[in-house]
């Protein structure tokens, strides 16, 4: 939207705005701030691929960036700071074989591992204030920067430090080779994937796809005596308090002429330099065979793009930060005024919800409303 005001977008949006601020008058010398700070993983591929093509041209570019692996892909000299005093001047190479430290740490029991872990956790005294001191605090630093900084930085387009701590908390921390992901007692999907369960939830009723509610609110209203909307909540109110934040995902799919991409039904890829997520081979979710239990020849997987939302995309997450939580208030305050109408879901409350989580949800408001 060009008539859109800069301090109501998203922050990712305000960093694009700024950088095509800096190179659309063609500058000779152009001196960045951390200018991936914001952007989600794509765009700080597309913004690097910027810098060397700007490079080629002839440019000179000062660059400060607090990630190394930024610096090495665009700079050829680097000058590090320390104290406020240039302590470092010297080449990518020079400078990585001089100040890298290379170290292996064996643990051969689980007491080791906890240990380890213990002794690392002290760094962080007192409440953990954001999701990277939460994440210290739960595993250790080592575990932290291999497993978790990167991979979060992706899916959320924002420094650690700048995320709330309660993300992280529902992970769990065990010191076995159980390599599930959830202490539940009982994990599973269903047979069919969640299409199938949701088809036959809504055998025999009406159901009408490719249609807006709120472009015709009024007709549907009249229709029913309670609606349920999982949509955005601020859409409903056409976003009059403001937009709140979302995540959005792009998927990126392949077929594939061999009957095993990966084996595994998902992979999440931790570091920070790959661009998607994770990569889902759907075949493993019904353990490689067909309807018919035969064995499938060919294999579709879909690369995962976490990426941040503008109007128009899907909204998946919302970014439950402290200025968004606020906002969210207020628009929970006008839905608890909405007599006939249940807000529910990841969108409708504004709350980050696992597939288990929403399913008791949902069958605890259908208790409350029958």
């Amino acid at each position: 939207n060009p008539k859109g005001k800069i301090k109501k977008m998203s922050k990712g949006m305000k960093q694009k705005i700024g950088i095509v601020a800096a190179f659309m008058h063609d500058p000779q010398i152009l001196i960045l701030d951390e200018p991936t700070s914001g952007l989600d993983p794509l765009m700080q591929n597309r913004f690097i691929d910027l810098i060397s093509e700007e490079k080629q041209r002839g440019k000179t570019i000062l660059l400060s960036s607090h990630m190394f692996e930024e610096v090495e892909r665009t700079c050829d000299r680097i000058g590090i700071i320390r104290g406020g005093h240039l302590v470092a001047v010297d080449s990518v190479d020079t400078l990585r074989e001089r100040h890298l430290n290379r170290y292996t740490v064996t643990l051969d029991t689980p007491e080791q591992a906890e240990a380890k872990i213990a002794e690392q956790k002290q760094e962080i005294q007192g409440e953990p204030k954001n999701l990277e001191e939460q994440a210290i605090a739960l595993v250790g630093r080592d575990i932290y920067e291999k497993l978790v900084k990167g991979y979060t930085e992706k899916q959320w387009g924002r420094d650690c430090r700048e995320l709330p701590s309660f993300i992280i908390k529902r992970r769990p921390v065990r010191y076995t080779f159980d390599n599930n992901y959830f202490n539940a007692l009982y994990q599973g999907i269903p047979v069919g994937g969640y299409t199938k369960l949701v088809e036959n939830l809504l055998e025999g009723i009406e159901v009408r796809l490719d249609t807006d509610y709120l472009a015709e609110k009024e007709t549907y209203d009249a229709m029913a005596e309670q609606v349920i909307y999982t949509g955005p909540v601020d859409a409903y109110f056409g976003y009059s308090l403001g937009t709140l934040e979302y995540r959005s995902v792009r998927f990126e799919q392949e077929i594939m002429d061999i009957s095993n991409y990966q084996g595994n039904a998902v992979v999440n890829y931790t570091d920070r330099e790959t661009p998607w997520t994770r990569i889902i081979e759907h075949k493993w979710f019904e353990f490689g065979k067909d309807e018919n239990g035969k064995e499938l020849p060919k294999t579709v997987i879909s690369r995962e793009y976490s990426s941040e939302w503008k109007p128009g995309d899907e909204p998946y997450y919302p970014v439950n930060d402290e200025k968004n939580n606020g906002l969210y208030e207020q628009y929970r305050q006008m839905a608890d005024r909405e007599e006939k109408v249940c807000f529910g879901g990841r969108l409708g409350e504004y709350k980050y919800y696992d597939m288990d989580a929403v399913i008791l949800s949902a069958l605890t408001r259908a208790r409350e409303m029958l």
